[in-house]
């Protein structure tokens, strides 16, 4: 049976249950454990650079090791971490051998998350306004409120080990990074009208 999460449960910690429970023979709590994760791998994947076909594939390839590898993950409270680590350590694998497939000096930038065309017009202009100033953040910034925005339960430990920061820089630099936002948001006539 699957315990109630409560408020103090982070994510690391509901990683955690459904991993130890998918181990112990309940199968369907690996849809519950990609539920929960995929968001954050997701923004592991980019931040390194990823193609968003190449950071699918790292993340698919990332949960095909665990299940492979299910047994010889000793402390399920690490899986988060775990696949984090694999995730991004895919995306550099990829991207390597992309690297000797086109040349060094042909290698594109990665894109700061563009948008098609059907996606923006189905976006607001408001949230046009939004992204606009986000993508206008430090790198640091953008990564750390993706990946808080995008995790129900923010657990910092496991965001800490994602973006290699310590887990007492996660509050502040959150909150410095907001009131920049806030700053250029309240400033910009396309947000308050």
């Amino acid at each position: 049976m699957t315990p109630t999460p409560t408020a103090s449960d982070g994510l690391g910690t509901l990683a955690g249950r459904a991993f130890a429970a998918y181990r112990e023979g309940e199968r369907e709590r690996l849809s519950e454990l990609v539920d929960l994760v995929t968001p954050v791998l997701w923004n592991a994947a980019r931040s390194q650079g990823g193609s968003p076909a190449s950071c699918e594939d790292a993340i698919q390839t990332a949960f095909l090791q665990l299940v492979d590898r299910a047994d010889s993950i000793h402390e399920p409270a690490a899986v988060l971490g775990w696949l984090v680590v694999v995730v991004k350590r895919e995306v550099w694998r990829i991207g390597r051998g992309a690297r000797r497939e086109i040349g060094v000096e042909e290698v594109p930038e990665a894109p700061a998350q563009q948008l098609g065309p059907e996606a923006q017009a189905v976006l607001t202009e408001r949230q046009r306004v939004l992204w606009k100033h986000v993508s206008s953040l430090s790198p640091r910034c953008q990564e750390l409120l993706r990946v808080i925005a995008f995790a129900d339960r923010p657990d910092y430990a496991a965001i800490a080990q994602a973006l290699g920061m310590p887990v007492g820089s996660i509050g502040p630099t959150r909150g410095r990074c907001l009131q920049k936002l806030r700053t250029t948001l309240g400033s910009d006539p396309g947000w308050a009208a």
